[in-house]
């Protein structure tokens, strides 16, 4: 029995620092999420068809998926570059953003770069027309009117005032387009390396203003710039 001692008690130390990093692999992984991070699914119909959108945040950068008729758009904003990138053959463009924009990611380093139509909206003139529920939640209704039509957000009525619903009524064409946000999710635990292109992809870098001259007149890049305040900072 003497001699199994040592072998016990050193049985017992390496359980007893197993458990110990256990713990303490277990309280390191809430660090590891960012309370600035975000994660939302965004579908729009319309007369054009279903468009399907993934959005992911970590404060100012963004990673934003879209597929349109089977085909994936790539949109990544991070630091000095907007890259929009086609997945299917690996090409794409890297603009380098305004100094507008690169200004507001310092002022504003935590804020969510996507989901903000109520806050837009506000900014508008839109008003509260009314309170109601949306899928059993409590939300308020925004309403805007312009010359481009009408606009109603269904924002969540608590302090984060999340978007869940953007109606559009076009006056020009009658269209009318509804957009909802499904599966809020924030506080994730994101890499950094999650909004950095593909390094196979085959990407052309252009500078801002050889951007804002050449998309006067032609397409540049596999797809439209879609989060324009984050390239232009207006």
């Amino acid at each position: 029995m003497i001699a199994r001692r040592p072998l016990v008690a050193a049985l017992a130390a390496a359980a007893s620092l197993l458990l110990g990093a256990e713990k303490k692999d277990e309280a390191a992984a809430p660090e590891a999420a960012d309370p600035s991070s975000w994660y939302a699914q965004r579908i729009t119909q319309g007369d054009s068809g279903v468009t399907v959108e993934h959005h992911w945040s970590k404060g100012r950068k963004l990673r934003a998926e879209l597929v349109v008729q089977g085909r994936p758009v790539l949109t990544l904003v991070n630091g000095e570059f907007y890259t929009i990138v086609d997945p299917m053959s690996l090409t794409g463009v890297k603009i380098r953003r305004s100094p507008e924009a690169l200004a507001a990611d310092r002022s504003r380093p935590n804020e969510r770069p996507f989901g903000r139509e109520g806050e837009d909206a506000q900014r508008n003139g839109a008003e509260i027309v009314r309170s109601d529920k949306l899928a059993g939640q409590p939300v308020r209704v925004l309403r805007q009117t312009d010359e481009r039509g009408k606009r109603e957000v269904w924002v969540t009525d608590d302090k984060r005032k999340l978007p869940l619903r953007v109606d559009f009524f076009a006056r020009d064409s009658g269209a009318q387009t509804v957009t909802n946000y499904i599966d809020w999710l924030s506080a994730l635990p994101l890499p950094d390396s999650f909004f950095e292109p593909d390094p196979r992809a085959t990407l052309e870098t252009v500078e801002y203003a050889d951007y804002v001259a050449r998309s006067a007149s032609t397409p540049v890049g596999p797809a439209p710039v879609l989060f324009s305040n984050l390239l232009h900072g207006k």
